[in-house]
């Protein structure tokens, strides 16, 4: 899939995947490529910017934790993310639907 295709979508797809459990950024990153059927292979370079972001906006609520030995940083939705995700699943349905009529799609 091509980079341009995901522009302006990242940050629904990350809130998305944290909506079940807390994710480590790894764990995010493998998550994205399962859901998608791997055809969401995202470096790190992408996505923990990303991941810095959403927290700053307060979608992001993060704790630090040690699994074997190594220090992990856990990622959830807080109560604006929830509500964020609402709100971009909306505007995906949207935009969608309208792209869908332009292509000619039932």
């Amino acid at each position: 899939m091509k980079a341009d295709a995901l522009r302006g979508h990242l940050d629904s797809l990350i809130l998305a995947v944290v909506e079940d459990e807390p994710l480590h950024g790894y764990a995010i990153i493998e998550a994205l490529s399962a859901r998608s059927g791997g055809e969401l292979g995202l470096p790190t370079g992408t996505v923990y910017p990303a991941l810095r972001r959403l927290e700053r906006a307060g979608y992001l609520d993060s704790a630090w934790s040690t699994v074997g030995g190594r220090r992990r940083r856990t990622y959830s939705l807080s109560h604006a993310g929830t509500k964020a995700l609402a709100r971009h699943r909306e505007e995906w349905r949207t935009f969608s639907a309208v792209v869908g009529r332009v292509l000619g799609e039932a």
